[in-house]
């Protein structure tokens, strides 16, 4: 039966060894294996797990529950030995006139004082708390954006790959014009410029890829991104909830909630301050050995402090006057983040009614001017300035798509942060897809 025990031991404790399929552990941190692709769960997980804040703010949640309890601790009582009379002159030289005292002091708080001090720090903590939940949330607010940025930049670097792969697909077709003598050879050498000039853009986007990418694996601690690319859809946008409906769940943010043990944390301390006009006392009591008459003898005594000019007085008005604060802190955080609200949402809004303005008219239409006009081209209707054109413009309305896509994912996460809650449980309808799709 022990041999079956420690066997079972042996595998429990592979098991806790072995790294997951996705995570390997390293220094106790999780990181993602190189060269695979990254879902927005993974890298929430990622965040919240080794984002270098965080753990900041974890370790002032432990400072403060440590805190809070020193501050429910008696005070140590106090030992004092006194020898008196003793190696002196005359009479007094030796020890046999001495008077030995071993005596122990307790002050003894009154007052409520140790209740409501450990009341005003274990609110203390809960504040701690409450920052930690900020915190956390503005880490994923921090993550959705920099994930949004990731898939636009993906989605920049697949455009432009087309953009060059249609500059080369047109630069042969103004050679066989060149070659068939139906254009000058100026015309060829514009098309290779052009073609220069994609291949640079495509490098650019190359390169804020490769920025975006780094940005976002930064939230978990990694300065390189170890990742392959982001997996998710751009291209889905959903119905915009309300403004009322948002309001209502601004209850919700850890910004405004955090007020209500604020206040609560600030009273306390003014009870803590309050208790602290009424004195503590401190009992004695000991031991006394007399020499000369060979006699012991016990010691009684008290002392308490004569309140005469400080009573706490600053103090208690110091406390007053913060628990005052606090309340107007609120009345203006509630005012400041429902400004903050109504502006995000104008912005989600825009950018919501400008992605569908962009897939269902003008990129429809730039497409359609953009391939009649290239057609034409081969057949002589149209001059390399009219292609040129068109090809700018369809190319601008789908960056110009991108980043209006990019914003409304931005626009979503900083609503999220602020409701402090998925925008999915308002969403009833999802619009999916890439124009044409």
């Amino acid at each position: 039966m022990r041999q079956i025990l420690i066997l079972l031991k042996l595998v429990l404790i592979v098991l806790l060894w072995i790294p997951s399929a996705s995570f390997a552990d390293t220094d106790g941190a999780i990181e993602l294996n190189k060269g695979r692709p990254i879902t927005l769960k993974e890298a929430v997980a990622l965040a919240l797990l080794n984002n270098p804040q965080l753990q900041v703010f974890s370790f002032e949640q432990r400072a403060r529950e440590a805190h809070a309890l020193q501050s429910d601790l008696i005070p140590n009582p106090q030992l004092e030995i006194m020898v008196e009379d003793a190696a002196g002159s005359g009479s007094f030289n030796g020890f046999d006139q001495s008077q030995t005292t071993i005596q122990l002091s307790q002050l003894v708080e009154l007052g409520g004082k140790r209740a409501a001090r450990l009341r005003a720090n274990t609110l203390s903590k809960k504040l701690a708390d409450w920052d930690y939940e900020t915190k956390r949330m503005q880490v994923l607010t921090q993550v959705a954006k920099a994930y949004a940025d990731v898939l636009k930049a993906q989605q920049q670097v697949s455009l432009t790959k087309d953009l060059v792969h249609l500059g080369e697909q047109f630069l042969n077709a103004v050679d066989e014009r060149v070659k068939a003598g139906k254009v000058a050879l100026l015309e060829k050498t514009k098309s290779e410029i052009s073609l220069s000039s994609m291949q640079i853009e495509l490098k650019k986007a190359k390169r804020e890829l490769k920025a975006a990418r780094s940005n976002l694996s930064v939230t978990w601690g990694s300065p390189e991104a170890q990742y392959e690319s982001a997996l998710g859809d751009l291209f889905e946008i959903s119905t915009v909830p309300t403004l009322e409906s948002l309001m209502e769940r601004l209850t919700n943010n850890p910004d405004l909630a955090r007020w209500a043990t604020e206040t609560d944390q600030r009273q306390a301390v003014l009870d803590s301050e309050l208790s602290k006009r009424i004195p503590d006392v401190t009992l004695q009591g000991g031991f006394r050995r007399l020499e000369t008459t060979d006699d012991s003898a016990l010691i009684f005594g008290i002392s308490i402090p004569l309140q005469l000019f400080d009573r706490n007085q600053g103090a208690i008005e110091e406390a007053r006057h913060k628990l005052g604060k606090a309340q107007a802190e609120k009345r203006a955080m509630e005012v400041n983040i429902k400004k903050n609200l109504l502006e995000t949402y104008n912005t989600l809004t825009f950018f919501h009614s400008q992605v569908l303005s962009i897939k269902a008219e003008i990129l429809p239409g730039a497409q359609k001017a953009f391939d009649g006009i290239s057609e034409g081209y081969r057949f002589g209707k149209f001059g390399y300035l009219d292609v040129l054109d068109s090809q700018k413009t369809f190319f601008q309305a789908k960056r110009q798509y991108l980043d209006s896509l990019a914003n409304y994912h931005i626009a979503v996460a900083d609503i999220e942060r602020l409701i402090g809650e998925s925008l999915a449980a308002f969403t009833l309808t999802a619009i999916k897809g890439e124009p044409g799709q």
